[in-house]
């Protein structure tokens, strides 16, 4: 019996490539997640690193495209790898793509509060911070206002350490890093702070966080401050931030205080923002 020579098809060059370029990005932008949150390099160099492994997808997004003729005109092998690097390549940009666009959509800030006229400082943190974003800016105030309407004080009928231990309780359970809690103490100290440190579910980059508990009335009123370590633009990370947190804390404030059969109805929060994840 004969038997007829086995040749393999040509694979496409652009194919090959592709998928090369797609492992390649792949690779990078693990590495720049790993350095980010290590903390081995600064910022700006993580981020050129993240930077490159866009630039990869780019380029297996092109070979992806260009194999994808020649196969078709020259009947080659390896749409596989070409498929491989295709959809590898948007995955990575697609995130990216959407924070562009969100970036079009909201104030370039990264420094928010509930309360712009007085906000919550930043007294430990203070000294892990760059020099030039330890206080507020108070440009920000009237884009956050626009912006984020529904970035208002929250006021329970809590007395102010029933809701500065919710607020602690909360902070706990997100597993942010405490750097420095007061509770209030009166007379000698009336109001509760927290200080804390957040990271963003992806990247890890680092967000500072200040609670201020104030007694008013029968209650206490609740002001957050949230902004990010490093950058100019976060996306509506902070601000979504702050209404989730003030959402949990009026959680868990309520359920601590003990039940009234009289009891003021209060005057509901509005909507939430859009979340972004860095």
């Amino acid at each position: 019996m004969l038997r007829r020579p086995f040749t393999e098809e040509p694979v496409s060059r652009l194919a090959a490539w592709s998928a090369r370029f797609g492992w390649f990005a792949l690779a990078v932008a693990a590495l720049s997640v790993i350095v980010v949150r290590s903390g081995f390099l600064e910022i700006i160099p993580s981020l050129a690193t993240f930077g490159a492994a866009l630039a990869l997808a780019v380029l297996a997004i092109l070979c992806a495209c260009g194999a994808a003729v020649t196969i078709w005109r020259q009947g080659l092998s390896g749409i596989g790898r070409a498929a491989f690097g295709f959809f590898v390549g948007w995955a990575l940009l697609a995130y990216p793509m959407y924070l562009g666009y969100r970036a079009t959509q909201l104030p370039a800030i990264a420094d928010v509060t509930t309360s712009p006229d007085n906000p919550p400082r930043f007294d430990v943190l203070a000294r892990l911070r760059p020099r030039d974003a330890v206080n507020y800016p108070t440009r920000n105030a009237a884009l956050q206002r626009k912006a984020y309407p529904s970035l208002t004080p929250l006021q329970v009928l809590s007395p102010p350490k029933t809701a500065y231990d919710a607020a602690v309780s909360i902070v706990t359970k997100r597993r942010w890093v405490i750097v420095d809690a007061r509770p209030p103490a009166p007379p000698a100290r009336r109001e509760g702070t927290i200080e804390a440190v957040a990271r963003s579910p992806i990247m890890g980059f680092r967000d500072d966080i200040a609670i201020r508990v104030n007694p008013i009335g029968n209650g206490s009123q609740i002001d957050v401050r949230s902004a990010s370590r490093f950058g100019y633009h976060d996306f509506g990370a902070n601000a979504s931030r702050i209404v989730a947190l003030l959402d949990d804390i009026d959680e868990a404030a309520s359920a601590a205080k003990p039940e009234k059969s009289e009891e003021p109805e209060k005057p509901k929060r509005p909507g939430k923002p859009q979340t972004s994840n860095r």
